[in-house]
């Protein structure tokens, strides 16, 4: 292994310019030589790839975003465009290729792998935390922190105003984002896939809320699961309330990533080139009980998920709402 490139695919996360320059500086001191593909797939067709530098690495760790951009290529999904993509990598010689995305950018290195011989690592980063077979994805964290200091501001209003705030947050069809962000700062409800509380369910709760006293809600919509403004409408048909509505968007992206996302996008970018060098491929990065691990990256989508802690959280988080 001389040379292998990096990319980012998919919706940027926070920490991954970390993962980058981890990857990159890493390869540096085992003597690699190093290629950044800019615009992930799309870069890689438009062959759109460069030879780095430590320059280009250098002062990116704190910073949101990605340096190397992203795009989305819907047409890599046509094994010719594959074998365009796969033939500009060979052209440069390039014998390793680090994917850091989410499963779909997981799925087009994967067919990389098994088509064209490139091997392959893939790095899990998306704020939403639905890479199964990781505790934790890059981005995650410090998305979950700006959910949280939103709500903070929230509240403020809510309070002073007697108000029911609807927060739509991102995720997929994964409610972490929303979960979570409940748990940490004391929200009044939420609607995400996985728990499948109903309208009525939560119009039960502002009213037993409003009973004991409790004068304003701040409740977090995951988007899995539907329109905060739908939501809404239905809501104010079953309970009398003065009803708001705030869509966080692509606000919950940005920023400078949080501790956590920086030690861990450094961990895994460090441990991509390390599974490269050993000749492995065909395989992700996983954090599990703290631990840096791999799993074959097809895990992404066709591994067994266990939610039970994540059932115990939401039973919790259900009994905190009251």
């Amino acid at each position: 292994m001389k040379k292998i490139a990096i990319l980012t695919s998919g919706g940027d996360a926070p920490g991954m310019n970390a993962a980058i320059r981890s990857a990159a500086k890493f390869a540096f001191y085992q003597g690699l030589e190093v290629f950044g593909v800019r615009r992930g797939y799309k870069g890689m067709v438009d062959n759109d790839i460069f030879k780095m530098t430590s320059s280009d690495v250098s002062g990116i760790i704190d910073r949101g975003g990605t340096v190397l951009l992203s795009a989305r290529l819907p047409e890599f999904k046509d094994p010719e465009v594959r074998k365009i993509a796969a033939d500009n990598l060979k052209a440069h010689k390039i014998q390793g290729l680090i994917v850091i995305g989410g499963d779909g950018s997981f799925r087009g290195a994967d067919l990389l792998f098994k088509e064209h011989g490139i091997k392959v690592i893939g790095i899990p980063g998306t704020i939403d935390n639905d890479i199964i077979g990781t505790d934790f994805t890059i981005g995650y964290d410090t998305t979950l922190n700006i959910i949280i200091e939103a709500m903070v501001r929230l509240r403020d209003t809510a309070t002073s105003h007697e108000r029911t705030y609807l927060v739509e947050v991102m995720g997929r069809d994964a409610g972490d984002l929303a979960l979570y962000a409940s748990l940490a700062a004391g929200g009044d409800g939420f609607f995400i896939p996985e728990a499948k509380d109903s309208i009525q369910d939560i119009a039960g709760v502002i009213k037993e809320r409003r009973a004991a006293g409790k004068l304003h809600d701040i409740i977090l919509v995951s988007e899995g699961v539907g329109s905060a403004y739908e939501i809404g409408k239905e809501l104010t048909k079953i309970v009398d309330t003065e009803l708001r509505i705030t869509v966080l968007g692509h606000i919950q992206r940005g920023g400078s990533p949080s501790a956590f996302d920086r030690v861990l996008a450094t961990k895994m970018g460090a441990k991509a080139v390390k599974e490269l060098m050993a000749g492995e491929s065909g395989m992700m990065i996983c954090s599990e009980s703290n631990k840096i691990t791999t799993k074959f990256i097809d895990y992404a989508w066709n591994g067994i998920v266990d939610n039970t802690q994540k059932r115990k959280d939401i039973e919790l988080a259900h009994i905190l709402t009251r």
